[in-house]
């Protein structure tokens, strides 16, 4: 009788185990938020595949998405949830309908739609309920729109800066590769991405857009489409490769191939908005023309031929840089069919700034002052590139040389200043190994 007794406490103790269990058969672990110039994005890491409701209230009172999950807990610390959305107030816990239940709250500015959804475990991500929410949720500057952009062969009398797009990899929900102690690529590529706009806008002779800002996600078309509308003169894309294995070390640069090229052409003609686009400049000689395909498709041509050869000659003068700070991985430029360098019109690369899976890289790219060689690496070879084949109508195309020999308490800030130019285009024109320089000593400095 007392093994029996014994048998039914142990079988009652197993069935409460049970039902706590099943009470909570998932947990919500981490509440992270992602917003964009066009959405915000909610993603709640879970410990199994989620079951839920939700419900909008918008009538009375602030504006609340409720989102029930049910047979679940909450392990998440919703203060400390970063949000920094315009669209986006507030995520907090509210009073569920029963135990087993956890009510999430999110106090929104308009009343939207919201898109919800679930996705199953990938990568570093396990189960994973995601809110989209549509509107504007960051302020991000408008790319420059200009009236007209000079081609080579043009002639024009106005002198402007050469404008230089600037793509920072991945972003936002796209980490990219992620590094042995759990860095993002995104964060890398974005970090040398502002140094190196930093570098080129305090240039007279330059200017930078950048494609992103911020961490957050853009679409491949969003970018190819934003480096047209700023009518860029260059297109470079900055990244950082991984392998299976950490051995692999240095930095790359890649071109498109001609197999993507073709395949970009093709989509190019069958799109009259892209089209347009990459032929902005010459929109008027084709409206005289009546539009004419074979005109349209011959100046395309044209202009890829132009901008393949231009993305090329800029590799290899950005290898040739990236080498004296960094070891490279490949020392000629590559060619690949990569999507994100798809205007015709635009000279383009990739810059792959090293390996970020292995761990002695990994820790250089994490660190501010290599960011900062691998930005001035940057900088110059560009720089370099546009003195040695400007565009027509650009300052850079109608700068002079200044023979100059150093006197006493002259430094090259003081030279830069003077014939209003910078430091690192004097170095990089004169091949200096520093910012050190001699009485005496003669340069060449490039004035406008």
């Amino acid at each position: 009788m007392k093994n029996l007794h014994q048998q039914l406490s142990c079988l009652l103790l197993a069935v409460l185990m049970f039902s706590a269990a099943s009470a909570h058969a998932s947990a919500i672990d981490s509440v992270r938020v992602w917003p964009t110039p066009e959405q915000t994005r909610i993603v709640f890491d879970v410990a199994a595949e989620p079951s839920y409701t939700y419900f909008t209230l918008y009538e009375n009172g602030p504006k609340r998405i409720v989102i029930d999950f049910k047979n679940s807990k909450n392990n998440a610390d919703l203060k400390a949830v970063e949000i920094e959305s315009l669209l986006l107030n507030r995520i907090r816990l509210s009073t569920p309908p029963n135990a087993s239940t956890v009510r999430i709250v999110l106090e929104v500015n308009d009343a939207v739609d919201p898109k919800i959804y679930k996705l199953p475990p990938t990568g570093p991500y396990g189960h994973r309920l995601v809110v989209d929410l549509a509107g504007i949720s960051m302020v991000v500057p408008p790319a420059p729109v200009r009236e007209s952009r000079v081609v080579r062969t043009a002639e024009w009398s106005e002198h402007r800066p050469v404008v230089v797009a600037i793509d920072a990899g991945h972003g936002g929900q796209d980490p990219g590769s992620i590094g042995p102690t759990g860095t993002y690529e995104k964060m890398i590529t974005l970090a040398v991405a502002q140094r190196l706009a930093a570098k080129i806008n305090a240039d007279p002779a330059m200017e930078a857009v950048l494609t992103r800002n911020g961490d957050y996600g853009m679409s491949l078309a969003q970018r190819a489409s934003q480096v047209r509308q700023a009518r860029a003169d260059f297109f470079i894309s900055i990244h950082a490769d991984a392998f299976t294995t950490p051995q692999p070390r240095g930095a790359s640069v890649w071109v498109l191939s001609r197999s993507r090229s073709e395949t970009e052409y093709g989509r190019a003609l069958e799109n009259k908005e892209r089209l347009s686009e990459e032929l902005y400049e010459l929109d008027s000689r084709l409206q005289e023309n009546g539009n004419d395909p074979f005109l349209a498709r011959a100046l395309l041509d044209m202009r890829r031929d132009d901008s393949m050869q231009d993305g090329s000659l800029a590799a290899e003068i950005l290898l040739d840089q990236l080498g004296r700070v960094t070891t490279l991985h490949r020392p000629k430029p590559q060619g690949a069919s990569f999507a994100v360098l798809s205007n015709i019109g635009t000279p383009s690369v990739l810059v792959e700034l090293g390996f970020i899976s292995n761990p002695h890289k990994e820790r250089l790219l994490k660190s501010a002052a290599h960011q900062e060689k691998l930005a001035a690496a940057l900088y110059a070879g560009l720089r370099t590139h546009f003195t040695r084949y400007p565009v027509d109508g650009t300052i850079l195309a109608h700068q002079q040389l200044h023979k100059h020999v150093v006197a006493r308490g002259e430094s090259l800030s003081i030279l830069a200043q003077r014939y209003n130019t910078t430091v690192d285009a004097i170095v990089q024109f004169n091949d200096l190994g520093s910012t050190t320089i001699r009485v005496g000593q003669e340069l060449h400095i490039p004035t406008s």
